[in-house]
């Protein structure tokens, strides 16, 4: 490889897992802009196009994804090393999951991981699929059964979507849909407002969690998975579930690591903790 400062492949693999700029800006704390400029640069120090660039993100060439391969062993090789340097107290456990999921596992954290455990835990947020087959994680919930052939999953429920408005708001928040930017709309159940009611959106965010709190507000109505709207005792269901946004949950694993006990720990505490709610991820009732 030519003279390219760890750091840029580090923001390359940040726009990789995250499929375009604002995914990776979350992650590292800079601007898109910045990061456009840096993949450039990138691009031309390597004389190489690694990304094809779309209003709907960034898709890895074939150049990219040989790229984004070579280095996940790399990264692979360094934390093996520090794991050497450190003990074992020194390893991760690197979790992706999308926004909702992430807000029920940070509210019950202690789960997954408590002060007697020798790991620590780093968890992904993006609305993107979990990318686990070059180990970029070691654990992901995704909503299709994966296609990687060196994947493992195992089915954990079904999650179900409505529309939901303040409580007592009918009248006030009647007509009105809140829905997030058309960049940010990578879920089906994000574009749905957009496909359905693109006359009437009244407010457009660029990140899902901030239409639970336009709800709470009173501005609008916003679809949300039932596991959310469901136990906010603020809001209620403005219609019945949109049956055509179910979909599967999987918890995803790279099968040479699954076995791993770090990994297999906060494997076993997740599938206890998630299925424990099947009902409320299925819209079926509520956690007593």
């Amino acid at each position: 490889m030519k003279n390219v400062s760890w750091d840029a492949y580090q923001l390359f693999l940040s726009v990789a897992r995250g499929g375009g700029l604002s995914g990776a800006a979350g992650d590292t704390g800079l601007s898109p802009a910045t990061l456009s400029r840096r993949m450039l640069d990138l691009e031309q120090t390597l004389g190489r196009t690694l990304f094809v660039r779309s209003r709907t993100g960034y898709t890895l060439t074939g150049e990219g994804e040989r790229l984004r391969a070579l280095l996940g062993g790399m990264e692979d090789a360094a934390r093996e090393v520090a794991i050497v340097q450190g003990g074992q107290g020194a390893s991760t456990v690197r979790l992706a999951c999308g926004t909702w999921n992430a807000r029920l596992l940070s509210l019950n954290i202690t789960a997954l991981r408590d002060r007697r455990d020798d790991f620590r835990l780093d968890i992904h947020v993006a609305e993107q699929r979990a990318q686990l087959a070059h180990r970029e994680h070691d654990i992901g919930i995704r909503a299709f059964a994966p296609e990687e052939r060196n994947l493992a999953s195992v089915r954990l429920s079904e999650v179900a979507y409505a529309a939901y408005r303040v409580r007592n708001g009918a009248e006030a928040t009647a007509g009105r849909w809140l829905a997030v930017s058309e960049e940010a709309a990578i879920s089906a159940y994000l574009r749905w407002p957009r496909t359905h009611h693109a006359d009437a959106l009244v407010a457009i965010v660029n990140r899902p969690h901030a239409l639970y709190d336009l709800v709470l507000g009173g501005a609008g109505m916003a679809v949300l998975p039932c596991f959310v709207g469901d136990l906010e005792p603020r809001m209620e269901r403005a219609g019945d579930e949109i049956a055509e946004l179910r979909h599967g949950q999987f918890l995803v694993m790279n099968n040479d690591d699954r076995h791993r006990p770090d990994i297999r720990r906060v494997a076993d505490r997740l599938q206890t903790l998630l299925r424990a709610r099947r009902p409320v991820f299925e819209g079926r009732g509520f956690l007593g």
